[in-house]
């Protein structure tokens, strides 16, 4: 049997214990002054680094308009990774990562800035033997990546020689709303080819979100009940206890709906609802995610059936907190939502009349994200009256963040001589199961980008499907009155209860 061309003929393919590398490559990085790049990037590119899973002549371009030579990058890549990075620091990783930093000056409408890039990149492909393959990271407002993007193929620098790739990764929000969001993807398009433009959604990169692949998949113990005979209905929360920070410019005007629903939980929604793909690879998996997606239907009464809300004036944590309209750069009669709840259908065979539940907020009771899975109460007990009053639905949870694992919820008896039933829960944590910590989300995402897998990256019909189920929501909203209130450190606002409480049901509290 002939060899693959450059596969290793030395390596088992039944062989877990060496990892996927990374070919010759390089990372050019927009915006590389910004929060996101020096506390979750750059530690990432040392992380992969150190974990060797980076080619030795790996090269990190980083473009802003700060006036720095290559060596104040370096030491800003340094102080970054001490601060930020997940493994221990290594001054012989650190060295050989040196050799292939750059840092390019100047605005995103600089032709010249641009020349010089090209010119940076030609270089390190012949000091670090990069082989012409280069990633560029949008690591910039969203309102920039037209102009980037025109400024790549104006100056050829998305050209794909033959053997080389080129490619683009671009941070959410992917638009504000459909039309917004097949603009940019065209525009992306004309540029970059389809499958070399990755939509980066960190959510997808973590750990315990793959984990509902091997729990649904690999298990037989969960897919027989994972339908409507079963499952009473689905919670996906995403919780955060801080309030804007000095992201107000961004954020006034998206709001936590088009901020986390849109992308995130209708990404956890796919996930756990889609039906098992003929294997792993990108087509297939989002073959199944858009099936899903596309069932997707909204309640007939939105008013009814979705709630948005904003934080309020008030103690947290033992500090008092302003609102969301008392924060800096906010206009005080702002209509932002920073709570967001709503009702959602799936029209297949598996999930028809089951509801999903989908909230978001900041300033909430405390950060978590979590998918509880909650499934119907037995059709008989035949016990006394009183001796399950504290018995809850059985509830399969999958906590995604912050501590990361898995809680199954059922009923057991209380110990003693009367016959009562009580709620208890089995836990798997990974933090107690493996010996190996779980790598940052980005890690995992940006080598994937390098190695041009797209498993965990959301296609643009995702992304566009994915508005066509937000935007009649926001048009709503839009139209009829003004958020609700809740109080900073609360779950949210009294009419999400009522939403639920409509439906028979109530919000787990994480």
């Amino acid at each position: 049997m002939s060899a693959v061309p450059g596969a290793n003929p030395l390596r088992d393919a039944q062989d877990r214990r060496l990892p996927r590398i990374a070919g010759p490559s390089g990372l050019v990085i927009f915006g590389v002054t910004g929060d996101l790049s020096r506390k979750k990037l750059m530690p990432a590119v040392y992380d992969l680094a150190n974990r060797g899973l980076l080619p030795p002549g790996f090269s990190l371009i980083g473009f802003a308009r700060r006036d720095w030579e290559d060596e104040d990058f370096a030491q800003v890549v340094h102080d970054a990774v001490k601060e930020h990075a997940r493994t221990p620091f290594r001054e012989e990783v650190w060295q050989q990562l040196i050799q292939g930093m750059r840092f390019v000056q100047g605005n995103f409408d600089d032709d010249e800035a641009f020349e010089t890039l090209k010119a940076t990149i030609q270089e390190l492909d012949k000091a670090q033997g990069t082989g012409g393959n280069f990633a560029f990271y949008l690591s910039v407002p969203p309102k920039f990546f037209p102009k980037v993007v025109q400024q790549l193929k104006k100056h050829g620098l998305a050209d794909q020689k033959e053997g080389s790739w080129r490619r683009a990764v671009i941070e959410k929000p992917f638009g504000h709303d459909l039309a917004s969001a097949q603009e940019l993807n065209q525009l992306v398009h004309d540029v970059f080819p389809p499958n070399e433009v990755f939509r980066i959604d960190h959510y997808l990169g973590k750990e315990t979100v793959q984990n509902i692949l091997a729990l649904r998949f690999a298990n037989t113990m969960w897919e027989p009940i994972w339908n409507r005979s079963y499952v009473d209905h689905v919670q996906i929360t995403m919780a955060e206890d801080i309030g804007i920070g000095g992201r107000a410019g961004y954020y006034d005007g998206i709001g936590a709906a088009r901020d986390v629903i849109q992308n995130h939980l209708l990404q956890l929604l796919a996930l756990t609802a889609m039906e098992e793909p003929g294997s792993f690879h990108p087509k297939a998996l989002v073959a199944e995610k858009l099936k899903v997606l596309t069932a997707v239907e909204l309640p007939e009464d939105l008013g009814q059936h979705t709630v948005r809300a904003q934080y309020e004036h008030a103690w947290q944590g033992g500090q008092e907190v302003l609102g969301y309209c008392e924060e800096d750069g906010i206009d005080p009669k702002s209509t932002t939502d920073t709570y967001a709840a709503i009702k959602l259908t799936i029209n297949n065979r598996r999930w028809a009349g089951v509801p999903f539940y989908l909230r978001t907020g900041k300033r909430l009771g405390r950060r978590v994200t979590e998918i509880a899975v909650v499934f119907k109460r037995a059709p008989y007990l035949p016990f006394e009256s009183g001796a399950t009053e504290e018995l809850g639905g059985n509830a399969l949870v999958i906590r995604v963040q912050p501590d990361e694992g898995v809680t199954v919820r059922f009923g057991s008896k209380v110990p003693g001589t009367s016959m009562e039933v009580r709620d208890v829960t089995m836990d798997f944590a990974y933090g107690e199961s493996f010996t190996e910590s779980s790598p940052e989300a980005y890690e995992r995402l940006l080598l994937d980008v390098l190695l041009g897998d797209a498993n965990l990256f959301p296609r643009h019909q995702e992304v566009e499907l994915s508005w066509t189920i937000l935007d009649p929501i926001e048009e709503y909203w839009e139209k009829h009155g003004k958020p609700a209130k809740y109080a900073a450190g609360t779950w949210g606002p009294a009419e999400a209860d009522e939403m639920l409480a409509r439906d028979g049901r109530s919000w787990r509290r994480p």
